[in-house]
C-alpha cells in the first residue's frame, strides 16, 4: 500500500515551493518547479492547478509570474495535501458512503469497520501533524 504517484509529485512541489520561500525566493515557475522536483513538466503543471485550486499555492501571470505558497509551510500538512489530490484518506473502502457490507449484525457496523474506522484515525492525525515546515528542514 502507498500514495499515488501524483501525491508523491504534489508533495515534492509543496516542498519546493516551501523551500524557496524559505531561501527568500518565495516566487517559482513552472519549468524550474519541473526541474527541482524531477516531475514532468505537464504533470507538474496539472498539480499545480489543483495546489492552486485547494488554496495551497497562488499563481502569477506575467514577466514576474510564477507559483508560490499561499499560506506558511507550518500551515501546510501531507494530509492536506494528500485530501486535495486523493480525496478523504480512508484506510478501507468499507468506510466511504454509501459502502455496502453485510458482515454485521442488527444494523451495526462489523469488528473489522471499527477497526479500519480507528486505524483511518490515527493515520489521518499523524499526517495533520507532519507540517512542511518540519518535513523540509534538513537533520
Amino acid at each position: 500500500m502507498h500514495i499515488t504517484l501524483e501525491t508523491d509529485y504534489a508533495v515534492r512541489i509543496v516542498d519546493a515551493l516551501a523551500k524557496g520561500q524559505n531561501s527568500g525566493g518565495a516566487r517559482l515557475d513552472a519549468g524550474k518547479i519541473s526541474e527541482r522536483t524531477d516531475v514532468p513538466p505537464r504533470f507538474a503543471l496539472k498539480i499545480l492547478r489543483k495546489l492552486v485550486g485547494g488554496g495551497i499555492v497562488k499563481s502569477y501571470k506575467g514577466v514576474r509570474g510564477g507559483y508560490e505558497l499561499a499560506v506558511k509551510p507550518s500551515e501546510i500538512s501531507l494530509y492536506d495535501v494528500m485530501e486535495l489530490v486523493e480525496g478523504e484518506y480512508r484506510f478501507s473502502r468499507c468506510l466511504s458512503e454509501g459502502y455496502s457490507c453485510d458482515c454485521g449484525a442488527d444494523g451495526l457496523p462489523c469488528n473489522y469497520r471499527r477497526a479500519f474506522a480507528e486505524v483511518t484515525e490515527l493515520v489521518k492525525e499523524h499526517l495533520k501533524k507532519q507540517t512542511f515546515d518540519k518535513l523540509g528542514r534538513i537533520g
